[in-house]
C-alpha cells in the first residue's frame, strides 16, 4: 500500500493525519453518507497470493494493454480552477521538483518521504519497475506541474486485504506541490477530475476508491465534495481510513 497521502483544503495533505476537536470526541464520517444500501459487503478480501495471481492473469491480454489503460494517454480534464492533465513521472525530468515536494514539513509529515532525491526515487522507481499497477504521475494544471498523483489498481494493492475489493477497482493518492494551490478549492477539483478520468478511460473499473485517514476531517470532507461516500472505517496497518467510493451509476448524480 502506497503511504498516506494527498492534499486537503485546510492541509497541504488529502491524507494527513490531523487530529481535530471533532476526532478527540469521537465522532466520525455521519451515517447519512455511508453506504446506504448495503452493496459493498461482498467479502472480497484478497491474499497476497490471489492479488499477484489477479495482476498475472491481467496482463495476458492483447500486448498493447497494461493494468492501467494507458494512463498517459488520457486526455486533459476541463475543470473549474483551469485545463488539467495526468502526466507520468520520468526521473531524469521530474525528480527534483517531486523531491521537492516531499520535502515541503507539511507534506514529508504524512508522505515520510522526506531527505535526499535518492529517498524519493526509490519511491517512484518501485512503481517504474514494477508491473504497471501503480503509476506515478504529475498533475499539470494549465501547462504547471503543481501536484503529484499515484493511480493504482486497488484491487492488486495490499490494500484489497482489507476491504471488498471488486475487480479492476482503481485507487487514487494525491499531493499538492504549492501552497498557493492550497485551501482555495483545487484539491476538490482535482479528484473529481481524476475519479472522472478514470471512469471515462477504464471502462472496466466501476467505482474509484481512496482511504484517506479517518482523523482528517478536511480531507474526507473534501472527497464528499468530489462526489465520493463514505462506505466504511478500515483498520489498515499505518491508520484507521475512511473508505471512500466514487461509483460509476452516481458519478453525474453525485
Amino acid at each position: 500500500m502506497p503511504p498516506a497521502d494527498a492534499s486537503t483544503e485546510a492541509d497541504p495533505s488529502i491524507e494527513a493525519d490531523v487530529r481535530t476537536e471533532a476526532d478527540a470526541a469521537g465522532t466520525r464520517p455521519p451515517a447519512a453518507v455511508a453506504d446506504p444500501t448495503g452493496d459493498d459487503t461482498l467479502d472480497l478480501r484478497l491474499s497476497d497470493e490471489l492479488i499477484a495471481l489477479l495482476a498475472a492473469a491481467d496482463t495476458t491480454g492483447p500486448a498493447d494493454s497494461d493494468l492501467l489503460d494507458a494512463v498517459a494517454e488520457w486526455a486533459p480534464a476541463v475543470t473549474p480552477v483551469g485545463t488539467f492533465r495526468l502526466v507520468p513521472v520520468r526521473i531524469e525530468r521530474d525528480l527534483a521538483l517531486v523531491t521537492r515536494w516531499m520535502n515541503d514539513p507539511a507534506v514529508a509529515a504524512f508522505w515520510e518521504l522526506s531527505g535526499p532525491e535518492s529517498v524519493t526515487a526509490a519511491h517512484i522507481r518501485a512503481q517504474l519497475d514494477g508491473d504497471g499497477r501503480s503509476v506515478p504521475c504529475l498533475g499539470v494544471l494549465d501547462s504547471t506541474p503543481m501536484s503529484y498523483f499515484e493511480i493504482y489498481r486497488a484491487d492488486l494493492d495490499p490494500l484489497a486485504r482489507h476491504y471488498p475489493a471488486r475487480p479492476h477497482d482503481t485507487g487514487i493518492h494525491l499531493l499538492l506541490g504549492g501552497v498557493a494551490d492550497r485551501g482555495r478549492g483545487v484539491g476538490t477539483a482535482l479528484l473529481r477530475a481524476v475519479a472522472d478520468l478514470v471512469l471515462d478511460h477504464r471502462p472496466r473499473c466501476s467505482r474509484v476508491v481512496a482511504e484517506p485517514d479517518l482523523r482528517n476531517t478536511p480531507s474526507v470532507s473534501a472527497f464528499l465534495s468530489a462526489g465520493f461516500r463514505f462506505s466504511a472505517e478500515l483498520a489498515l496497518p499505518d491508520k484507521q481510513a475512511a473508505l471512500m467510493v466514487r461509483d460509476r451509476p452516481l458519478r453525474h448524480v453525485l
